[in-house]
């Protein structure tokens, strides 16, 4: 067995010394630090290291590292089939609506179609009747223009006797499309209440209905 010579044992005692007075500075300098500056975390001795080590401790475990987060799914996102269901449904509803609007297009042609046939109809119908009218007032002018001429060709009085028992009317469209030189005579010659009565007719019938005053005309 060698036995440690004095020199030897002293130089250890001061290396262990020295060790020891620079863990307690650095130790003291962390907990005397200003208010502004964080605390230092005091660092274990030499000695208390070698003590664990020489004491077998186990060393210290490294944190756990921490799990992956999960990636969350969102429940409000539907799924593909009820996405292509929802879809089908409003293609189905614009494909009724567009069947609608064609088949209200069709009708709307069909009765534009029919109202063309029955307004062309109309004026056919028209066109006839005014044809009618036309002939109608081109015949009732001739009979006056015929009736016209046989007063014209009478004598004076036969043609005021005449007219004298005549309806009103006639007497007053006869008398009213005369020469004033061929009507003066036969209206001389008829009875003087008559005369005025057609007088008074021929006089307002150029004037608008209610303009018109034929109230109280005597015929006799």
């Amino acid at each position: 067995m060698i036995t440690p010579r004095p020199f030897q044992m002293v130089v250890g005692a001061l290396a262990l010394a020295g060790v020891a007075k620079a863990s307690l500075l650095i130790g003291g300098v962390g907990m005397h630090a200003g208010p502004d500056s964080a605390p230092q975390p005091s660092r274990p001795g030499l000695f208390v290291s070698a003590a664990n080590a020489a004491a077998g401790d186990p060393a210290p475990e490294p944190a756990p590292e921490p799990a992956p987060a999960e990636t969350v799914i969102p429940q409000s996102c539907a799924a593909p089939e009820e996405v292509l269901s929802a879809i089908a449904t409003e293609r189905g509803l614009l494909d009724e609506q567009r069947a609608a609007l064609n088949d209200r297009a069709s009708e709307i042609a069909l009765a534009e179609e029919t109202l063309a046939i029955e307004t062309a109809r109309l004026e056919e119908l028209r066109g006839e009747l005014e044809g009618l009218l036309t002939k109608i007032d081109e015949a009732r002018q001739a009979d006056v223009e015929r009736l016209v001429a046989l007063y014209v060709n009478m004598k004076p009085r036969e043609a005021a006797t005449i007219m004298n028992d005549l309806d009103i009317e006639v007497a007053v469209t006869v008398l009213g499309a005369m020469p004033e030189r061929d009507a003066a005579p036969v209206l001389a010659a008829m009875n003087v209440v008559r005369a005025q009565a057609i007088s008074m007719i021929i006089l307002e019938r150029s004037k608008l209905p209610g303009d018109q005053r034929l109230n109280g005309i005597r015929l006799q």
